[in-house]
Formats: structure tokens, C-alpha cells, sequence
């Protein structure tokens, strides 16, 4: 993708744990000069618990993986139709606060929805996006030395099912929807580059 600071790399279907070891070891090894990128990737069916996680909100996992990972947040579920863009930010270049940072991540799904004439909004106590009160996008980001990873999933065209077996981001009985749900046909690959497209456009041209 031209014209941007981010180099965007499409990593396909992959291990939660390989891509959180690689994200780490990048984040390690940059400096100053080293490009933001965003990473977009499915998972192989996870659940993950964030640092403030707590066991009680995984109800039944029926045989899916748990990892407790770094990232800020509850307990959340990755599959396969899901897109996850990891931003690997420098944070301080970018001149971006955590909060305006999730704020961003929040307001590119909610415009991403609104070219298909769906209302979205995000929330103060429980962030991510929702649709009705529906959660269709979590966040969860993780600091180190004035970089980030971690980043944003959004629900297309998935199983939704083990969202049951957990209290999703600790709220009990919190609803999940998905793109497809919301009939749009669009698919996997073109909402990518749409998510894509509105990530950088909020993170890069927000002052502007």
C-alpha cells in the first residue's frame, strides 16, 4: 500500500502464540527507525485472557486452547473469519496517546459499518465496537518503551458459538455479531483492506 508510513504485511491463518512471540520479538529489536507495520491475520481457534483476566470468565472452553497473553483486557475468542489487524506502533513518532490510539482503532470499524449504513459506536466502560449492544470488534493493546502491539478483531464470517463458553471480555451474557450477521456479503479479504484503509487514515491523518 503506498503513500503510508505502515508497512502492511497479510500473514494468512496462523497460531495465536507463534504471532504474540513474533510481535514481541519485533517490538524488542526495533528503534526509532524501524517502520510501523500492521500485520492482519485469522487464528486458529484461541481463547485469550489479558493481563486483568480472570479464570472465572472462561465458563467451558470444550477443548479450545487458552493462552494468557499480555495485552490489556478480559478473556476474548480468535477464529478463523475473524480479521485481527496487530499494530506494531511506535507511539511516541506518531505522537499518540493509548487512549486516542484505542479510540482510533474504535472509530475505523464504526466508519468501515457506516459505508454499509450500519449505526456502530464504542463505549466508555467496555471498550471495542458495538452494534445494538452487540460486540462486533475487541481491542487490546500492549506498551513497551513507547511501542505497541496487540490491536483489533473484528468479526466477518465466523463460529460464534465458542463466544458462549466464555463471559466475553468479562460481561456475562454480552451478545456477539459478525459482518455477515449484519448482511453484508462483503468478503474476508475486501474488508481487510477497508479496515485497513481506515486505520491508517484515523491514525495518520486524525490532526489533520
Amino acid at each position: 500500500m503506498a503513500n503510508t508510513r505502515f508497512l502492511i504485511k497479510s500473514l494468512g491463518l496462523v497460531e495465536y502464540s507463534t504471532t504474540w512471540q513474533a510481535m514481541k520479538e519485533f517490538t524488542d529489536t526495533r528503534n526509532d527507525q524501524t517502520d510501523d507495520e500492521i500485520w492482519l491475520v485469522q487464528h486458529f481457534p484461541v481463547f485469550t485472557q489479558g493481563v486483568a483476566g480472570k479464570p472465572e470468565h472462561v465458563l467451558n472452553p470444550n477443548g479450545i486452547p487458552i493462552v494468557k497473553t499480555d495485552r490489556g483486557g478480559q478473556v476474548t475468542y480468535h477464529g478463523p473469519g475473524q480479521i485481527i489487524a496487530y499494530l506494531l506502533l511506535d507511539i511516541r513518532r506518531l505522537r499518540l496517546g493509548v487512549r486516542e490510539l484505542i479510540r482510533c482503532m474504535e472509530n475505523s470499524v464504526i466508519d468501515l459499518l457506516k459505508e454499509y449504513r450500519i449505526d456502530a459506536a464504542g463505549r466508555i466502560e467496555a471498550p471495542g465496537v458495538y452494534v445494538d449492544q452487540a460486540k462486533i470488534a475487541s481491542v487490546g493493546l500492549k506498551i513497551r518503551k513507547n511501542f505497541c502491539y496487540h490491536g483489533i478483531a473484528f468479526n466477518v464470517d465466523m463460529n460464534l458459538k465458542p463466544f458462549t463458553y466464555i463471559n466475553p471480555c468479562g460481561y456475562p451474557g454480552l451478545q456477539v455479531t459478525q459482518t455477515k450477521n449484519l448482511g453484508i456479503s462483503d468478503s474476508l479479504d475486501t474488508l481487510s483492506i477497508k479496515l485497513v484503509h481506515h486505520l491508517q487514515e484515523k491514525i495518520l491523518h486524525r490532526n489533520h
